[in-house]
């Protein structure tokens, strides 16, 4: 029906209290992280990816940059649409 929400009962709770019991660990999960970035007997993976993921918390994630420039062929970008 024109007008109505796909969904008209919202998010079920129990998605939100869930939410809310995660982020009620974040300071915890961030100290986590934290580190293992700085420990130095990690693996170099393991300091990379904590690290990764603490700048992108912080800072976002990095935009994908696309380069025209070199001998390869032009690019080709198809979109599908399969709407209503």
């Amino acid at each position: 029906m024109k007008g109505q929400s796909g969904n008209p009962g919202g998010r079920p709770r129990e998605i939100g209290e869930i939410k809310d019991l995660a982020r009620a660990h974040t300071a915890d999960a961030i100290e986590a992280l934290r580190g293992i970035a700085v420990d130095l007997t990690a693996p170099a993976s393991a300091r990379v990816a904590a690290s990764e993921a603490l700048l992108n918390r912080a800072w976002g994630r990095p935009s994908l940059a696309i380069s025209a420039e070199g001998e390869s062929e032009p690019l080709e970008l198809i979109v599908s649409w399969r709407g209503a």
